[in-house]
């Protein structure tokens, strides 16, 4: 057969009752008698085949009951709309092709660890689940760009090897630059004040590193970041900027991607009230939160209703196994252990946040003023909301140098963090910064930093200093949020763990 007429599955709407042909991958398949099923992927969507005897050869016909998961394939037929088949369409075939035959498949319907999966990380990116999150992700950074290229943003293209910290220098990466020591950037920010005070909006986005030893399911050693800077800007403005910026975003995704959003269980009417303007709470009113009797009683009803939902779970896992056993068509066996793969990956959730509630509700309660948010207390603040919430006016003495003092209270930061609801915690973090050369070069100075490395820094509050500021969007942390996906780890297509690097 020839492939002049290549269709791709998204365009199948628009062929109903005509022929096409389409090129992808067996993604599974199930005979029953003189029909079989086949479910073929092509990057653009899933759709099923149905091969009839008679409608084929029976060499071919036969061939294509024995093919095994991920061939590749290409076939044709008429396109029929039904609202019962995977994407609403499906093909009545009446010619196939194998391309290339593939046999043991690694990744099966089958129960698989996360190590298996990482390891074989180039062949689980053709998952279902992981398709939907790529194209969420794609939809998002095409938003992140077209924000910022609409409002008159200019992209500037910030270093990876940098001689100075622009956060915790304890999270470095260094490497060996010609015999020198640099590191990889944690931030583009310090280069991208020197751009906004000649372009006046300005944006970066790229990788960005961490050396964080942390192993919780929010952090990645690289990750991907995008950061506006803007010049001639207060606190208020960079509030609202942020707050119109989420906005698009979530619009984009809910536009653009329902369907993959439906398919990963993402709560959609929570995200249609993702509309500003968004809950706004200084730093001092979010501690008096967590350490208030209102906040113990929300994770005391949070643990009882976990308790609930891990019976529950574990009484339909119990169903499903007895219903396993007694099943002998492959097709419904393979079908429960896919169910079951995902009850017993929430048992394990529901279990962890079960183990961690007390440790929560504890740290919570003695939590003190001065010390930075942890993810936990993150956590708990986003939990209580349905929006998201801005948390502004930090201690000073947690957070970083370039941040500009108030004014009007010396002791807190003009600086915000917003975090997504339902526990997502930290997805934007920025401030004003520090545009007073006495008061930022005391900083500098204060937190053991050589003020050498910062002179070309120094500099912009020497000549014209104006007031500035700007924030950063992490891209994996908005994904899962957006997808309600709990790891990371999973929001972006070759993860790099703190003791994990596969391929």
């Amino acid at each position: 057969m020839t492939n002049n007429n290549k269709t791709y599955i998204s365009e199948l709407k628009d062929y109903v009752g005509k022929e096409v042909t389409l090129s992808g991958w067996l993604y599974n398949s199930r005979s029953s008698g003189k029909i079989q099923f086949l479910i073929i992927r092509d990057g653009t969507g899933l759709c099923q085949c149905i091969v009839e005897k008679g409608s084929v050869s029976d060499e071919l016909f036969d061939e294509l009951r024995h093919l095994g998961q991920e061939s590749s394939i290409r076939v044709s037929g008429t396109v029929r709309a039904d609202e019962r088949s995977v994407g609403g369409y499906e093909l009545a075939v009446t010619d196939a092709e194998v391309i290339g035959a593939a046999t043991d498949y690694p990744i099966t319907p089958k129960s698989h660890g996360i190590d298996f999966l990482l390891k074989n990380r180039h062949l689980h990116l053709r998952s279902r689940r992981q398709w939907c999150i790529g194209k969420v992700r794609h939809t998002v950074i095409d938003a992140i760009r077209r924000f910022f290229n609409d409002k008159g943003f200019v992209l500037i293209d910030t270093p990876i090897f940098m001689s100075m910290a622009g956060e915790d220098e304890q999270t470095l990466f260094e490497v060996d630059y010609f015999g020198e020591p640099l590191h990889l950037t944690q931030t583009g920010q310090l280069h991208l004040e020197s751009a906004a005070m000649s372009f006046g909006k300005v944006y970066c986005f790229g990788p960005t590193f961490r050396a964080e030893k942390s192993k919780t399911r929010r952090h990645l050693t690289e990750f991907w970041m995008v950061e506006p800077e803007v010049a001639f800007i207060d606190l208020d403005g960079l509030l609202e900027l942020a707050e119109n910026f989420v906005y698009f975003i979530t619009e984009q995704a809910l536009t653009n991607n329902r369907s993959e959003l439906e398919y990963l269980g993402a709560d959609i009417a929570a995200l249609e009230k993702m509309k500003p303007p968004f809950y706004r709470l200084t730093y001092t009113e979010a501690v008096e939160i967590l350490t208030g009797e209102k906040t113990q009683k929300f994770l005391s009803e949070q643990l009882e209703q976990l308790q609930r939902q891990k019976q529950q779970i574990e009484s339909r896992i119990g169903e499903l196994e007895k219903k396993q056993a007694g099943q002998r068509k492959q097709w419904q066996k393979d079908k429960i252990a896919a169910e079951l793969i995902e009850l017993r990956a929430e048992l394990g959730e529901t279990d962890a946040r079960i183990e961690n509630n007390p440790k929560h509700a504890k740290l919570a309660a003695g939590f003190q003023w001065g010390k930075d948010l942890g993810g936990s207390d993150e956590t708990i603040i986003s939990q209580m909301h349905d929006k998201p919430i801005f948390v502004t006016h930090y201690p000073k003495d947690a957070k970083a140098f370039y941040m500009k003092t108030d004014r009007g209270n010396e002791k807190v930061v003009l600086n915000f963090d917003l975090l997504a609801p339902a526990g997502f915690g930290e997805i934007i973090g920025g401030s004003v910064r520090e545009d007073d050369y006495e008061k930022l070069l005391k900083r500098i100075s204060g937190q053991g930093l050589d003020v050498e490395n910062y002179s070309w820094y120094l500099d912009l509050r020497k000549y014209g200093s104006v007031p500035h500021g700007g924030f950063g969007l992490g891209v994996e942390r908005t994904v899962a949020w957006l997808t309600s996906e709990k790891h990371i780890r999973q929001c972006i297509a070759f993860p790099r763990l703190m003791d994990k690097v596969y391929i």
